[in-house]
C-alpha cells in the first residue's frame, strides 16, 4: 500500500518522545536531530500546512539541569525536575522555531483538561488561534501537577 506524502495533509501532528530528544548519557538535547526535524517543520509551515508538536521531555531536561542522579525519582521529585524542565523545553522549542522566524505557543495540559468539557474546549480553542496565527503549539503533559 502506497503511503501519502506529506505534502497532501493540511494538519500534521509531530510527536517527539524523551528519548528522541535528550540524550540520556551526556543529559544534553539531541542538537542535530532537532534542527534536523524543525527544518522539516519548517517546510511543512511553508507550504501552508498546520503543524502541531507534542513533546515529553520535561522531566529528562530537568534531571539533567539539576543533575540529578539516574534510578527511579519520588512523586514529589518528579513534579520537581519537570517544573525545572518546562522552562528548558519551551525554551528550547521557540529558538528552534524561532530561527526559521516561526512562533511556539507552550499548552500543558492535565488529564482533567481531555476530561471537562469546558478546558477541553478552552485548550482547543488556543490551539486553534496558534494555528491560525502561524505559530506551532507545542503541547506536554503537565507533568509538575
Amino acid at each position: 500500500m502506497k503511503r501519502p506524502a506529506l505534502k497532501n495533509f493540511r494538519r500534521i501532528v509531530v510527536k517527539v518522545g524523551s528519548s528522541l530528544l535528550v540524550d540520556s548519557q551526556a543529559g544534553e538535547v539531541h542538537a542535530s536531530w532537532l534542527a534536523a526535524l524543525v527544518e522539516d517543520i519548517a517546510k511543512l509551515h511553508k507550504r501552508g500546512c498546520e503543524v502541531m508538536v507534542v513533546s515529553s521531555g520535561s522531566i529528562a531536561l530537568g534531571r539533567s539541569r539539576l543533575k540529578l542522579p539516574r534510578g527511579p525519582l519520588k512523586l514529589e521529585e518528579s513534579q520537581a525536575a519537570a517544573a525545572v524542565g518546562q522552562i528548558a523545553l519551551a525554551r528550547i522549542w521557540s529558538e528552534v522555531l524561532g530561527h526559521h522566524g516561526i512562533g511556539a505557543g507552550q499548552i500543558l495540559v492535565t488529564l482533567q483538561d481531555t476530561e471537562e468539557r469546558r478546558r477541553y474546549l478552552n485548550a482547543r480553542s488556543t490551539i486553534a488561534k496558534l494555528l491560525e496565527w502561524g505559530a506551532v503549539p507545542v503541547i506536554n503533559e503537565n507533568d509538575t501537577v
